[in-house]
């Protein structure tokens, strides 16, 4: 049985086959100059929610569909990866940071005006946990909201923040607490609050189509109902978050793999030196086969821990591993990929050039590689 057979039932090729269609619509005749431009229309994200894509996942009755069906999601953000720019994705998908917490712990007037509205590509949502001062150390961010009657009176500073330009609504991580995790909590900062400015639009290394932005909080007063469950909580929220977004960067990085592999095949089957084509070399031969085993061997394993998470398992220690292992993976085949195209690798015009730039941020993103080997250590008893 394949893995497609094991974790994909028809509902899921549908919703694959649906996603791709919209890809090869609506993405793929624009994508280069989306990546030059760095930036994709704000319209895309209408045209998404109107598809029904950014629902994937969230409850019907918000606009949403196969709510809770992780293989589904799954499927739609593999498709979408098929795009080639890293960046896109990330960009469009960046609901799916900052919406959760809204939907499950923000109060029912405030999820009820939001979550249709973000669904329906009509708003943009942004997570901003993330310091100048430090990014994975969550339980010591800086940004301070003080409680003063109806409003909290936040001050403080994002950056690295995914669209965080255009964002309509933030999910924000403050501290309205002590030191440390204990003291932590979760704000939905609307664009427009006063005392809240969005800084320029940050120059990256890849993911060029999307917006990454610094936010800046000059005492800006946000009320008291847009507190995002308990007071005080916020960080076992954004630990639970962190495991979905773990999830997506692996797929992320699987589907990197995946994309190079397959333009570094199909390179060595055309391109031909010495009187043949370059695939019938053995040093090469050999290197795409090792490429396409890593790659088998990680998206197994990054299956296999959804299916964990589907069924309500805790998975702390694995999917912090298969993010590790994903990119690592991707690290490599991006690499060996640019190597075999050559100079057409080193090209902007090559999508194996994209790949290798996007790649970067993987075993970044979501939790470094450095502190995932810590949460595996301290889940070993280390």
């Amino acid at each position: 049985m394949s893995a497609f057979q094991e974790y994909f039932n028809q509902d899921h090729q549908m919703v694959r086959d649906s996603v791709r269609r919209f890809v090869e619509r609506e993405i793929l005749p624009h994508v280069a100059d989306w990546e030059e431009a760095e930036e994709f229309p704000r319209e895309l994200y209408r045209t998404a929610g109107a598809a029904g894509i950014l629902g994937i996942g969230y409850p019907e009755q918000f606009g949403g569909s196969h709510e809770g069906d992780i293989f589904a999601k799954v499927a739609a953000s593999e498709e979408l990866m098929r795009c080639g720019s890293g960046g896109l994705v990330a960009g469009l998908g960046s609901l799916d940071i900052g919406l959760p917490p809204v939907l499950k712990w923000a109060k029912p007037a405030v999820r009820d005006r939001v979550v249709p509205e973000v669904l329906a590509g009509e708003k943009i949502m942004a997570l901003a946990v993330t310091e100048p001062s430090g990014g994975s150390d969550v339980a010591n961010l800086k940004t301070r909201a003080v409680k003063e009657g109806d409003f909290y009176r936040v001050s403080g500073s994002k950056t690295f923040i995914t669209s965080g330009v255009r964002a309509d609504y933030y999910t924000v991580a403050v501290r309205t607490g002590g030191d440390g995790f204990g003291g932590v909590s979760l704000l939905l900062i609307e664009k427009g609050t006063p005392g809240f400015t969005v800084g320029r639009s940050l120059k990256k290394m890849g993911w060029w189509a999307s917006d990454t932005a610094e936010l800046f909080f000059d005492n800006c007063l946000v009320p008291v109902e847009n507190l995002i469950g308990v007071e005080n909580m916020g960080f076992a929220c954004i630990m639970a978050n962190f495991q979905s977004e773990r999830l997506s960067l692996a797929i992320m990085a699987n589907m990197t793999s995946q994309l190079a592999l397959e333009e570094a095949t199909r390179w060595a089957k055309e391109r031909d030196a010495f009187g043949k084509p370059i695939g019938k070399f053995q040093v090469l031969k050999h290197r795409l086969a090792e490429m396409a085993t890593q790659l088998e061997v990680s998206r197994e394993f990054t299956y296999r821990q959804a299916a964990k998470m589907a069924a309500g398992k805790s998975v702390i220690k694995e999917i912090s591993m298969a993010k590790n292992f994903a990119t690592d993976v991707s690290d490599r085949i991006t690499y060996d990929a640019t190597q075999i195209l050559g100079g057409m690798g080193f090209m902007r015009e090559s999508l194996v050039e994209r790949l290798y730039r996007d790649n970067r941020i993987l075993s970044i993103g979501g939790g470094t590689r450095e502190v995932m080997n810590e949460i595996i250590s301290k889940q070993l008893g280390l």
